[in-house]
């Protein structure tokens, strides 16, 4: 597991260690430029100091230290050499030089001096010593003071740090009923994001714990009575006559057949629910074929109810990347709901476009409507309308709006023209498809029910 205080602390003592060496190469470097210019400014002194006549017959005084004299005569002939061990070149060139001897490269400075010529040279070993012994003089205390900056850095980091352990230790220490915001006091800048967001992470699962309670309560209370109703005629199927049992037996089957389509629109929720498993399939779906086969779908229930159900105007291009599964389940309870409720003899009209680059839906009847103040409150789980007659759970039009979200559209309710209820589905932008390429095409619906 990486630590950050082991992170930091490698990477600053690691930043340290490279200013120390190139301050230690920078430092060599310089001593060195110095110290060649010191010496060059020794060897010039002492070579313009010899007298070429005081050796003719050798050095009056043998030279000391590191270097090494040699003397020729006017013609060329080397008359002595300090250290013939040396290895010197037998002809030296006036000014500075560098040359090659025996034992390594020498530094060396030659002049002419009355009848002869002088030359003193010396070891470039000898300047790398110093050199080096300079800057390590230098370098020293700063190497000698690592590990105390290595420590200073430990503590400054874990210091900085102790904010990070007092979140992580208030968050190990929540539990599910204790959401409460994190506070930002004392939070350094750098952690105020990470705060932030964990509290917007907090408020959204409040939000959906509290919306989880709701949900199963509601759920318990619509379920509640139809079992209690199935209860009641599996009773009186059991002790009813012949005649009594068979109507219970149809009120049984009726009851069985409602639950089952509360606990389908549950699950249906419970997969639109925000954090489900598996996400939306997004394929092209063209809501011309959507609206071909849902007006077939629901053909017998509205021939059964005596309602005029069939298609005014869908457009070929009205195409849209969704999941085709929830798309159909989108319409089919728009038109679930809206033939149910329109009553014998009305009309539903399903229509789809697109308007502004943006694909749309519509289903439109001549039922009674819905209030403009409750269009809003009908989006929610389990609300029914006072007055409503026909059976239901409350759940069609939350269904839609969970699939119309799941999929970036909006929903919007309105009035239809002579009276009644419209709702359009309005998506983000239209899918093109591809010149040439195949596209179901659904056959053009025709209106069912009476004429």
């Amino acid at each position: 597991m990486t630590s950050i205080r082991r992170t930091l602390l490698g990477a600053l003592l690691g930043a340290v260690l490279v200013v120390v060496l190139v301050t230690a190469l920078a430092t060599y470097r310089i001593a060195r430029q110095e110290i060649d210019a010191l010496l060059d400014y020794h060897l010039r002194q002492t070579a313009l100091s010899l007298s070429a006549r005081a050796f003719a017959g050798g050095p009056a005084v043998p030279p000391g230290g590191d270097l090494a004299i040699a003397i020729w005569d006017q013609t060329g002939v080397r008359l002595w050499l300090s250290r013939p061990e040396a290895g010197l070149p037998p002809a030296a060139a006036l000014g500075f030089s560098t040359v090659q001897g025996r034992s390594g490269a020498w530094r060396a400075y030659a002049a002419v001096l009355g009848d002869g010529v002088i030359e003193v040279a010396q070891p470039l070993e000898v300047r790398e010593r110093l050199a080096f012994a300079a800057a390590a003089r230098t370098l020293a205390p700063l190497l000698l003071l690592l590990p105390l900056l290595a420590a200073l850095v430990w503590g400054i980091v874990g210091r900085s740090l102790r904010p990070l352990g007092r979140l992580a230790r208030a968050a190990a220490a929540r539990t599910p009923a204790a959401l409460e915001p994190f506070s930002e006091a004392g939070v350094p800048e750098e952690a105020v994001p990470l705060v932030r967001e964990l509290n917007s992470l907090l408020d959204r699962l409040r939000g959906a714990l509290a919306a989880q309670r709701a949900f199963v309560a509601d759920a318990a209370h619509e379920l509640r009575t139809p079992l209690a109703a199935l209860k009641l005629q599996a009773q009186l199927a059991r002790t009813a006559d012949d005649a009594g049992r068979a109507g219970a037996l149809a009120d049984l089957e009726a009851g069985l057949d409602r639950a089952t389509h509360v606990v389908r629109q549950l699950l249906t929720l419970a997969r639109l629910e925000p954090g489900a498993e598996g996400a939306l399939e997004r394929v092209p779906v063209s809501l011309a074929d959507l609206a071909g086969q849902a007006i077939a779908d629901h053909a017998l229930l509205a021939e059964e109810r005596r309602v005029d159900l069939g298609a005014t105007r869908v457009g070929e291009d009205a195409i849209v990347a969704g999941d085709p599964g929830a798309l159909r389940t989108l319409l089919a309870s728009l038109l679930d709901n809206a033939v149910r409720y329109t009553p014998a003899g009305g009309r539903v009209d399903v229509s789809a476009g697109v308007d502004g680059g943006r694909p749309w839906l519509e289903v439109a009847d001549s039922g009674p409507g819905i209030p403009a103040a409750e269009r809003q409150r009908v989006f929610d789980r389990f609300v029914r309308l006072p007055g409503t007659r026909e059976p239901g759970s409350g759940l069609g039009l939350a269904i839609v709006k969970a699939i119309a979200d799941r999929h970036g559209a909006e929903v919007g309710l309105g009035e239809t023209p002579g009276g009644g209820l419209t709702a359009r589905v309005r998506f983000a932008a239209a899918v093109a498809v591809a010149r040439g390429a195949p596209a179901p095409r659904a056959p053009r619906p025709e209106r069912s029910g009476p004429p």
